[in-house]
């Protein structure tokens, strides 16, 4: 028995490319994954249109739908709404079409790694907060001796592109080891538009980091729009497989 999800990010809704979203829609009604998850960045400008389009597309697709958001789902245009609710449109979002997940197989962990201001230039990279982290470890705690493969879901990967290079992610790497020392199995996110698909480890303790491309216009370093097929079982068995969109075909 195994639990079948698509994993997606960067929708961008705003500046989505149809072609792409179609093609995940298509596959979604054709091979029925069990649920599908958005590791954030589901609107280009955080506007009630783009909303509005993130709701009626998601709500279509007819699957559990687990969302996370990231830093373009916050308010642009309403700073008063950014910093005193920066999360309202994006709630409203997830109470709408976020129904909720359970499986034998997986069991998912939140971890929010985006936030209204900070001290730094440009806001859109990742800062993990200690409540934040603590709130994520208090979960992880809970989960003692479950037999299930616990996925941790953040939009700004953990840690750099690089062990030797600078980790944009403020606190990443200490909430990787944590996180992983907690028993976590994987990390699922997105943010750079790029994917991954790699075993990376912080004193001592070792965690998958998977990431999904972007099904926006917004592509990066030559990546392809791309979405994930990830299969679970119990005891942390993840497989994962990159589909890319090209000429409207999935492969």
């Amino acid at each position: 028995m195994t639990t079948r999800l698509f994993h997606i990010s960067d929708v961008h809704f705003g500046v989505e490319d149809r072609t792409a979203l179609d093609a995940v829609a298509r596959a979604v009604a054709e091979e029925r994954p069990d649920a599908v998850i958005c590791t954030g960045d589901l609107t280009q400008r955080a506007k009630h249109s783009e909303y509005a389009r993130a709701r009626e597309w998601f709500a279509s697709l007819g699957v559990p739908v687990v969302l996370e958001p990231g830093n373009h789902d916050m308010p642009y245009y309403n700073p008063w709404e950014r910093f005193t609710d920066p999360f309202r449109r994006y709630n409203r979002l997830s109470a709408a079409v976020g129904n909720g997940f359970e499986s034998p197989d997986v069991v998912f962990v939140p971890l929010r790694t985006t936030v209204p201001i900070q001290r730094r230039i440009p806001w859109s990279d990742g800062v993990i907060r200690p409540p934040a982290l603590a709130e994520t470890l208090a979960r992880l705690e809970a989960l003692k001796g479950d037999p299930r493969t616990i996925v941790v879901l953040a939009h700004h990967p953990l840690l750099g592109p690089r062990d030797d290079g600078e980790n944009p992610t403020i606190g990443g790497d200490a909430a990787f080891e944590a996180i992983a020392a907690a028993g976590a199995h994987a990390v699922l996110s997105g943010h750079v538009h790029v994917p991954f698909d790699e075993v990376r480890s912080r004193g001592g303790h070792a965690m998958r980091m998977i990431g999904a491309g972007t099904l926006s216009t917004r592509l990066r370093h030559g990546a392809p729009a791309s979405w994930r097929t990830i299969t679970c079982a119990p005891g942390g068995v993840i497989e994962s497989t990159l589909r890319l969109v090209g000429a409207g075909v999935a492969a």
